[in-house]
């Protein structure tokens, strides 16, 4: 719920309001005790709204692409003016290939005595879109009109999500390549395919 944007790594994320969110942020405080306790060189990537083929079938993309070419009704929370930095698989696999060889060496946190080989980077796209925009690229793709049961903000979800990826550019020369209108066209035509494999 921080209402700084964009979300920088360097930011407190001590209140998180979805379980999702706290085990996340459980998951990098245990990375970092071991870093220090046993000096393990470690790097803590926060992916951002990954989407892309081969994903989670209950990821929104995938339910409303598969919804709507259905034609059958799609949830659309808060109107769909709430935003996400939505990154194609492919951008997060650059990514990853780029700082995977990078090690972290040790080194203090300025608030604390901790001393350790230890790093968090965000893997975004760095351009949110409402999420008003993503079911209008589905529809594009699809050539087919969603029909959208409107219903209120769930709780536990933020209003957006928008990853300051600087480090990560810094790094290792990180720029994300996908636009929402071209990774939802590459997901939807390999939907089709998958689909008329099917049956």
């Amino acid at each position: 719920m921080n209402a700084k944007q964009p979300f920088s790594t360097g930011d407190r994320a001590d209140y998180p309001i979805s379980l999702y969110a706290a085990t996340k942020k459980a998951n990098e405080l245990m990375a970092h005790t071991y870093s220090h306790l046993y000096n393990i060189p470690t790097t803590g990537l926060r992916f951002f709204t990954v989407y892309g083929p081969y994903g989670r079938p209950d990821m929104a993309y995938y339910s409303f692409t598969k919804a709507i070419s259905e034609g059958r009704p799609i949830d659309v929370f808060n109107s769909g003016i709430m935003k996400r930095d939505f990154t194609y698989i492919d951008d997060i696999v650059e990514g990853i290939v780029r700082v995977i060889d990078l090690v972290p060496k040790s080194q203090a946190n300025k608030n604390t005595n901790a001393k350790a080989p230890f790093r968090v980077l965000n893997i975004g796209n760095n351009n949110p879109v409402t999420l008003r925009r993503f079911i209008g690229a589905i529809e594009n793709s699809l050539g087919k009109k969603a029909i959208e049961n409107l219903l209120p903000m769930q709780a536990g979800d933020v209003p957006i999500t928008y990853a300051d990826i600087g480090p990560l550019s810094e790094l290792c020369g990180f720029h994300p390549s996908t636009t929402i209108e071209a990774g939802i066209e590459k997901f939807v035509d390999w939907y089709i395919v998958g689909s008329e494999v099917a049956n």
